[in-house]
């Protein structure tokens, strides 16, 4: 536990900001496969509609998965909206990935594929 509480206790303001990511900028890292999305719900939620470029792990699985993630490319957490995507960055961080949260998370990325955009992401 100390560990974790010397991690916290080192966090500021700008590992705030720094580790959030906005949708443009994901889209511009996984076209260089620089990035992966990683969603983290749970299956009930992922069986309804998902995207197929991503990494499905629920966030409860991480601990037991995380040798399925790489090690060389930013991870960016994606839920909904924004609350476990978060906490599975913040836990992947401490962890010793390279982990951003999705801003607006994968309802603002449907947002940005409609009306044709779906033609921005290189599959």
């Amino acid at each position: 536990m100390e560990r974790i509480d010397a991690w916290i206790k080192s966090a500021t303001l700008k590992d705030c900001v720094s580790t959030k990511i906005e949708t443009d900028e994901f889209l511009e890292l996984f076209n260089k496969k620089e990035a992966i999305l990683l969603d983290v719900r749970y299956p009930i939620e992922t069986n309804l509609w998902s995207f197929s470029f991503a990494k499905k792990i629920p966030y409860n699985e991480l601990p037991d998965r995380l040798d399925e993630l790489p090690t060389d490319k930013l991870i960016v957490c994606a839920c909904p909206n924004d609350f476990r995507s978060n906490m599975a960055k913040e836990y992947l961080r401490f962890k010793g990935f390279k982990a951003k949260a999705l801003i607006g998370g994968l309802n603002k990325l449907v947002v940005r594929f409609s009306g044709g955009k779906a033609k921005d992401i290189k599959l």
